[in-house]
């Protein structure tokens, strides 16, 4: 993992970033308001994203990451994904530590990632618009659970 300044980064991935920023402004978090906007980029350069859904129910909730995942592969099905930026925004969290994904967004990304068999870079976004930056899921979830495990 490396952490580059917003400014830094090259124009597409800014524009990346900048779509989980505005996507973020979509998320219906009128409970916890943890806000969370994700955006894919795929290999054709067209960017899809989505942001999370609350329920007072919070078993319910759909994660912005597993929302932008969703509608990407519906509206792009035969696209591989490059990328997701993902920004969060938490009233109470760390303004320099930006939220990583959830446990169940972290295997559902590796699936993607498996399926595609190339990887799925991930940028993390918080407050301060510092950058973190992993070159594949794998970093965030190095021991996943895969579908090998199921057949013999």
């Amino acid at each position: 993992m490396k952490v580059q300044e917003f400014d830094s980064l090259s124009e597409e991935i800014q524009a990346l970033v900048s779509s989980s920023i505005e996507a973020r402004k979509l998320a219906y978090a009128p409970y916890s308001k943890f806000y969370v906007g994700a955006s894919i980029l795929t290999t054709s350069g067209t960017l899809l994203h989505g942001a999370n859904q609350e329920n007072a129910s919070y078993p319910l909730c759909l994660c912005a990451e597993r929302v932008a995942l969703s509608y990407a592969s519906m509206h792009c099905p035969d696209a591989e994904f490059r990328a997701m930026a993902i920004s969060t925004s938490a009233p109470l969290g760390p303004d320099d530590i930006p939220a990583p994904p959830c446990g169940a967004c972290r295997q559902v990304l590796m699936e993607y990632q498996q399926r595609q068999s190339s990887p799925i870079k991930i940028y993390l976004v918080g407050h301060d618009r510092n950058v973190w930056i992993y070159d594949s899921i794998h970093q965030l979830l190095p021991h996943s659970f895969q579908g090998d495990f199921l057949n013999k």
